[in-house]
């Protein structure tokens, strides 16, 4: 899908396979819609299976170039990343977490193990942790499963992808990517948003451009996958709604498997 565009030395990008535009990589307009009724995930569950019954239901075909946006705790159930709270002890630093956040303590260790740095966000938090992926997450992405369990990010969300969007492109004939998008706070405001974490047959990168008076090309990276993530949010994973796949259909990107692990600034 075109070729690759140097940046100028002012704004070089040290791995420029993450970075490429064309004119044709603008989109316009595009549409999305969940995949829905979707079954309940349960560990070791198939998930391109469930998505494929899902579409036969709905009479609903993949094309060409279609992202497939899969929320990262449907990942996460089908891999089996549940961890039993009664297994966990929690330590000194968790306990005192605990009663500052009000959080289990058990809940908060599991966010220390994951994480390799943390801050508390406000006097209660949330706790804001660098996940030992690289990712910066509320809570390191550990996600609680009823009063005894939570919930792990997958192990390796990019792998996740490629997975998926291989079995994806078997089974349907179409060539789509995959990307996996996981619920966020912010430590500089209540609410959440959404953001990518796993991606395979688009670029996570792109650049917008615009000439500077001097004549000079100024370039702009922008996180392609979380644009996406966040677009598919707004139809995807709210509470209650049992929609954990949707579609975003038009966007123009660059097709790539470099992950989002490759625009981290920490990478594992």
């Amino acid at each position: 899908m075109g070729g690759l565009l140097s940046l100028d030395d002012d704004h070089a990008d040290p791995d420029q396979s993450l970075v490429r535009t064309e004119p044709s990589m603008i989109t316009s307009s595009f549409t999305a819609f969940a995949l829905e009724p979707f079954p309940t995930i349960k560990p070791g569950d198939d998930l391109v299976e469930a998505i494929t019954t899902v579409m036969q239901a709905q009479d609903v075909a993949l094309h060409d170039g279609d992202v497939i946006v899969v929320a990262s705790k449907a990942v996460s159930i089908s891999e089996n990343r549940r961890v039993d709270l009664a297994t966990v002890t929690p330590s000194a630093e968790a306990l005192d977490l605990s009663a500052r956040t009000g959080k289990p303590a058990e809940v908060i260790q599991l966010v220390l193990n994951e994480s390799v740095t943390h801050f508390v966000a406000g006097d209660r938090g949330p706790i804001i942790a660098r996940h030992r992926l690289g990712f910066e997450l509320t809570s390191a992405g550990v996600d609680r499963d009823g009063p005894d369990g939570a919930w792990l990010l997958p192990s390796d969300p990019d792998a996740s992808a490629r997975g998926l969007r291989d079995a994806l492109t078997k089974a349907t004939g179409a060539p789509v990517a995959v990307v996996i998008a996981d619920s966020d706070g912010r430590a500089d405001r209540r609410g959440a948003t959404v953001i990518s974490i796993g991606a395979a047959g688009i670029a996570p990168l792109r650049t917008s451009e615009h000439a500077e008076p001097d004549g000079r090309v100024k370039r702009q990276e922008e996180t392609l996958t979380d644009l996406v993530a966040a677009a598919a949010g707004l139809i995807l994973g709210q509470r209650g709604r049992g929609a954990p796949v949707a579609v975003l259909r038009g966007v123009a990107y660059e097709s790539s498997d470099a992950g989002v692990s490759a625009m981290l600034h920490h990478r594992p």
